[in-house]
């Protein structure tokens, strides 16, 4: 009994080791995302939300959460990995802050929903029902940020990024159907 219980604790280590590799993988993913940005007023386009989507579905709300907490926690320390390179605390009282601050629930949510259903169509509501929780938190902040009015806010802070973060989704959806069984199975899920 004692080297049974042995062995699945050293099975433990090994999938929590390899899933903080992962989560380690995935926030450096989403701080390279942020570098790949097109300015286009207060709020740019950036590929960083496309790495949050993949983090939740790929490993899950728990570690997609603890992936994103990694790069939040990077970029309050100093590290330059918010869009244009940004970092510090004082990024989240500026007009994207409300987007870094969504990626958190958006990211529990997606792979919350995720795990409900490993299918493209759980993945598609779940990465839907993520975006818009980036938006809420997103344009909601760049109205108490700037001092738009909440139509101006939507206007520039959501609407000419609907079509690319619908790409993003199908671009996702097609990434994670070729990485979720690699993943699942070597996490023994």
């Amino acid at each position: 009994m004692g080297a049974t219980t042995h062995r699945e604790s050293g099975l433990n280590v090994s999938k929590q080791l390899q899933l903080t590799v992962y989560a380690s993988l995935m926030a450096a993913l989403t701080a390279v995302g942020a570098f790949i940005a097109i300015p286009i007023g207060p709020v740019p386009i950036v590929l960083q939300n496309m790495f949050v989507m993949l983090a939740g579905l790929l490993l899950g709300s728990r570690w997609g959460l603890a992936s994103l907490g990694v790069y939040i926690l990077a970029g309050i320390c100093g590290l330059p990995v918010f869009s244009g390179g940004g970092a510090g605390i004082a990024h989240f009282f500026g007009p994207t802050g409300g987007y870094l601050i969504g990626y958190l629930p958006s990211v529990f949510l997606i792979g919350f929903i995720s795990e409900r259903g490993r299918s493209m169509l759980f993945n598609l509501i779940a990465m839907v029902a993520g975006t818009a929780v980036v938006y809420l938190f997103g344009v909601t902040w760049l109205k108490v940020a700037t001092g738009m009015t909440f139509a101006k806010s939507m206007a520039v802070g959501m609407l000419p990024f609907l079509i690319g973060d619908g790409i993003k989704i199908v671009a996702a959806l097609f990434i994670t159907k070729a990485l979720q069984p690699v993943v699942m199975e070597k996490l023994g899920r």
